[in-house]
């Protein structure tokens, strides 16, 4: 690492459920050698020590602080996240509170509108660091803040960086030349999107791009299935108070059929 990064903060509710982001969240503050924080939201009546959530963690886990904070968890970890900049929020698909807030929902809009951090949804087992990432890009400068953050996130990773066109008016032009100028024309504007400064100039030896004819998420999920990567990327952007992907949907959308971890990384809305 060149620099220093912040902590790593994970939330947890104490279930079995929490054991993978939790596990994750570990493994990436080990690797980048910085702190993790892990938060368990007290619910109002709730007594819970510290000795408690030791306990649930891995054996001797490495500089590990836990935050006992009372109130609704996506606000109090948003509000820890402001206080502690960290590198990164992990959290699993995990239930908050009895009457039932699962962080796949409404929570995770709210975590990402508010966290300027990048946030990790935890689906798989934790097996060592990363070794795929797949981010779908759309071109846009929220793609390009997109790729540059999680290249910065992962410097290691090989990426395969996705690009969704489509044939306008296929019914009218569909013919075998029109398709192919209109691939040549995609392909040559993804070049000048992977060549832009704002990237890193070591990220081209580890990226591979690709084309895909057809609708963002469908060449998402293809994508998916094709390379198997065991990190999915994507952008959001707060627009009109939701959590809205630069794939087009909704962000909780596609996370609740993603089957990867996945890594979304929110630019700020501009004024």
């Amino acid at each position: 690492m060149t620099e220093r990064r912040g902590p790593v903060l994970v939330a947890t509710d104490l279930s079995a459920r929490s054991d993978r982001a939790v596990d994750r969240a570990i493994q990436l503050a080990a690797q980048w050698q910085v702190e993790t924080c892990v938060v368990h939201a007290l619910r109002s009546e709730e007594r819970v020590e510290e000795r408690q959530v030791r306990d649930t963690l891995p054996s001797n886990p490495a500089d590990v602080r836990v935050l006992l904070p009372r109130g609704p968890a996506p606000d109090t970890i948003a509000d820890i996240a402001q206080d502690l900049a960290p590198s990164l929020i992990v959290t699993g698909v995990a239930r908050f509170n009895h009457v039932g807030d699962y962080f796949l929902g409404t929570a995770v809009d709210h975590i990402i509108r508010h966290a300027s951090a990048p946030v990790l949804v935890v689906k798989q087992r934790e097996r060592g660091a990363y070794r795929r990432m797949l981010v779908a890009v759309d071109l846009s400068p929220d793609a390009l803040h997109t790729l540059a953050a999680a290249a910065e996130l992962f410097p290691d990773v090989p990426v395969e960086v996705v690009h969704a066109y489509h044939v306008p008016f296929r019914g009218w032009i569909d013919s075998d030349g029109m398709r192919e100028e209109l691939r040549r024309e995609a392909s040559a504007r993804l070049r000048t999107f992977l060549e832009e400064p704002a990237l890193p100039r070591s990220l081209a030896e580890r990226t591979t791009s690709h084309l895909d004819l057809g609708a963002p998420d469908e060449v998402l999920a293809r994508s998916i299935e094709r390379f198997r990567p065991d990190l999915v990327v994507l952008g959001s952007r707060d627009r009109s108070g939701l959590a809205q992907a630069t794939l087009g949907s909704n962000t909780s959308a596609l996370l609740g059929w993603i089957p990867a971890d996945t890594l979304v990384i929110k630019r700020e809305r501009e004024d």
